[in-house]
This record gives structure tokens, C-alpha cells and sequence, in this order.
């Protein structure tokens, strides 16, 4: 094989090769791109009438805002793997940072309602709603549940306001499904404590003003948990490339190093691991709806795109195989609509167990990605352009089926629950033969 001569000098490209792409609606004219987002069309069973007036009114005011600010950018960020740091004020507008959380500035909203404006953000956009779920209902509701008067009242305020952001790190390298080993240490020292270790895919974490870390505590061996402000000597935060799902998350690696953190910055609701769970049982929910957001916005893009595009002399509607797919679309989203409606009502009357969320997070989730799937195979060549939305949806839902618990355990969390004995591990090996 002959090598061509150097063709980094531009010489042997051609004249017009560095061009900039034509613009979607442009090169491809027939159908409308995400960045015009398509009116909901998939609330079939009219699941809208089971929300009360001022739910409903969120919805819309949420719908509104993402659908006119997010939606004309996302696939310019998620593209390029950064976060449009400029629309935070417009979703600190909103009024969802801090959901249930009631007083400090709070909303103090219904579960049902927080779930609804999670579900609409990630409709169109899925990184932006993760940005918020992070911030909300991980760090926030931990500083709410876990924290003291005095904590509360110096961070939730802005927290609320989206002024400050906050991120929440549990996650290690070594430790993820096995959360409860982990192994970065607080060490009680004269006036607070010094923190060492590592976490891993960290939302928020290269630009969070507040970091909530949780810690071994080297005198008791239990799971602490501890305010850290940016910036503060010791801590470093790296964002972690290359990924294929939440491009516009800022995900990343923090480092702590002989961290000082204050005696006031401890969580004094954090004695255990146990104690992480009364902030995981809400947020369990509330991903939930996530992967229904995507597959709401995924099936509207696509009832839209069937009507556009025209082959073989007629819309990709009339095809009667078109149609079925666009169907079993739509019943999923119904299912998947009713069974986290159904998850925010149990909790909300103290009935909810553990078993329940992880069981509603896991299949909800695993529908979602069929629904996706079905859209991608829909939008032919296009499904796999982020102009579309179908294929970002397509790779946002990756981390959602992960993220919260994977699906293998959130099975066996609801398994354990209803057999009355617990999977985790593998079984001692025997070196007896059983033959």
C-alpha cells in the first residue's frame, strides 16, 4: 500500500474540508429537530387529571422553561461534554431546588410534584435533571435530614436559590453496589476532623460550592457524614472524560487530602450507613421519573418525526409496522407513568417500603430503555444524531440504569424483601464436593 504524502499540511484535502456543517434543518428539511421540542402528546390515559391544580400548574411552568431554554442548546453541550452554567439562574427560577424540603427558602413541594418537574426536565434534557436531582435530592435533603438548625439555616438558602450548588459524595473507586464499605476516613483532631481518601463519578463535583462527603470514622468504624466548602486546602475535584451517557454532567474524581472540616460541619444526623437511607428512599423515587421524562420526550419526538418524514410516498405513520412500534411505545410510558405515580403516593402516606422503590426504579428503568430503543429503530439513520434527541436518550438512559443502584441490585433489594433472605454475596465456597 502506497502512503500518501503528508496530508496534515492541507494540501491533499479537499478545498472545501474544514467547512462547518449545514445546519439539521437544512441538510435534512423533512423532519424538525429536538431543538424545536415537539408538544407532548404522551399522556394517553390522561394521568394529568391525577395531579392536583397547583401540580399541574408546576408541570406547565416547568414544560415552559426547559422546552425555551434547554431544549434550543442540549445538543451543542451534550456534544461538546459541558454544562450551560448560564441557565442555572432560569432553573433556580423555577423553584424545585430543595423539592419536599420545607422552610430555609424552600419550595416545601409534594413528592408527587418534585417527581412531575424531574420528569419534565429530563423530557428534554436528562443531564439538566440529573444537575438538579444531585443538588436537590441528594446534597440538599441530606443537609435537611441529616443536618443541624444551625447548617440548615447557613446553607439551604442559597442552596435553594441555585446561588450555591451542591454536590453528594458516597461513590469510590473500589466501592460502588458495596457503598457501605467504603473506605475515605475522618479522623477526629482538635476543633473538627481531618478527611483522606477518594470518590468517584460525583455529580456537580468540579464546580459545587458545597460538597456533602460521607467518611469512615476512624474511632467508631461507622459512616459519618460532612459539609466540605470548595476550595478548601486538600480537596481537588477532576471531571472524568470520555463518557457516553450525562455528557453535560459534570461527573468527577474528588480527592481529600488532610481535609480540616470543622466540628460544625459535621452531620451530626449521620451515625451509620443505615442513616443514608432515609435520604436514598426519596431520591430512589424521584430517579424513577427520570427514565419516565426521557421516554415521555423520546415518544413525542418520534409521534412527531413519523408525521414529517415521508418514504415511499407516504408518511413513516401510515406504515402499519410504524404504528405498532409507536403503540408499544406509548402503552410503556402509560405503565411506567402509573407505577411511579403509584411509588409517590406510597411514600407519601408512610407506606413505601424499600423494596417497593428499588422494584419501581429497576423496572421502570428497563422499560424505558426498550421504549428508547424502540424510538432509535424508529428515526431510522436520524436515531442516531443528537439533533433528534432519540440517540442522546438513548445514552443518558445508560448511566439512569446504573446510577441509584444498578437493576441487579435494586432486584435484589425488593428480592430480599419479599423472601426474607438477602442475596448480596455469593455463598461460601465449600471444598468438600457435593458429589
Amino acid at each position: 500500500m502506497t502512503i500518501p504524502p503528508n496530508q496534515d499540511d492541507g494540501k491533499a484535502r479537499t478545498t472545501y474540508f474544514n467547512s462547518p456543517a449545514l445546519a439539521v434543518s437544512l441538510a435534512f428539511p423533512q423532519a424538525t429537530p429536538a431543538s424545536k421540542f415537539p408538544p407532548c402528546t404522551s399522556d394517553y390515559y390522561q394521568s394529568n387529571d391525577l395531579l392536583t391544580p397547583e401540580e399541574q400548574a408546576l408541570r406547565m411552568r416547568v414544560r415552559q422553561c426547559v422546552e425555551k431554554e434547554v431544549a434550543p442548546i442540549m445538543a451543542e453541550y451534550w456534544e461538546k461534554a459541558k454544562f450551560p452554567f448560564h441557565i442555572i439562574p432560569k432553573l433556580g427560577a423555577l423553584r424545585i431546588a430543595g423539592g419536599t424540603i420545607k422552610g430555609y427558602g424552600c419550595p416545601g413541594l409534594s413528592v408527587t410534584a418534585t417527581a412531575i418537574a424531574v420528569a419534565e426536565v429530563a423530557r428534554v434534557d436528562a443531564s439538566c435533571s440529573t444537575f438538579i436531582l444531585v443538588h436537590s435530592s441528594l446534597a440538599m435533603l441530606t443537609i435537611a435530614l441529616c443536618g443541624s438548625e444551625a447548617q440548615k439555616q447557613k446553607y439551604l438558602p442559597s442552596l435553594a436559590e441555585l446561588k450555591t450548588v451542591a454536590c453528594w459524595g458516597l461513590t469510590e473507586p473500589d466501592y460502588g453496589s458495596d457503598a457501605s464499605a467504603l473506605k475515605t476516613t475522618a479522623t477526629k483532631v482538635e476543633g473538627g476532623w481531618i478527611l483522606d481518601g477518594q470518590k468517584r463519578w460525583i455529580g456537580n463535583a468540579t464546580f459545587a460550592d458545597v460538597l456533602v462527603i460521607f467518611a469512615r470514622n476512624t474511632t467508631t468504624n461507622q459512616i459519618n457524614g460532612y459539609i466540605v466548602n470548595k476550595n478548601v486546602p486538600g480537596l481537588k475535584a477532576t471531571k472524568i472524560e470520555n463518557k457516553i451517557g450525562m455528557r453535560m454532567v459534570q461527573n468527577g474524581d474528588i480527592l481529600l487530602k488532610q481535609v480540616f472540616v470543622p466540628d460544625e460541619d459535621r452531620l451530626p444526623g449521620v451515625d451509620s450507613f443505615q442513616d443514608t437511607s432515609k435520604v436514598l428512599a426519596v431520591s430512589r423515587v424521584l430517579v424513577a421519573w427520570q427514565p419516565i421524562g426521557i421516554s415521555m420526550g423520546v415518544y413525542d419526538m418520534c409521534h412527531r418525526y413519523l408525521k414529517e418524514r415521508k418514504q415511499f410516498g407516504a408518511p413513516l405513520a401510515a406504515f402499519q409496522i410504524n404504528q405498532e412500534k409507536l403503540v408499544h411505545m406509548l402503552g410503556n410510558v402509560q405503565a411506567m407513568i402509573l407505577i411511579g405515580w403509584r411509588l409517590c403516593k406510597l411514600y407519601e402516606a408512610g407506606k413505601m417500603t424499600p423494596g417497593q422503590a428499588s422494584m419501581g426504579k429497576s423496572w421502570i428503568t428497563v422499560k424505558a430503555r426498550e421504549t428508547v430503543a424502540l424510538g432509535r429503530e424508529l428515526l431510522g439513520g436520524n436515531g442516531i444524531l443528537s439533533d433528534f434527541l432519540v440517540a442522546k436518550a438513548f445514552c443518558d438512559l445508560e448511566p439512569i440504569y446504573t446510577y441509584e443502584g444498578t437493576y441487579d441490585i435494586n432486584s435484589l433489594v425488593t428480592g430480599r424483601e419479599i423472601t426474607g433472605i438477602a442475596s448480596f454475596k455469593p455463598a461460601p465456597s465449600s471444598k468438600r464436593s457435593r458429589l
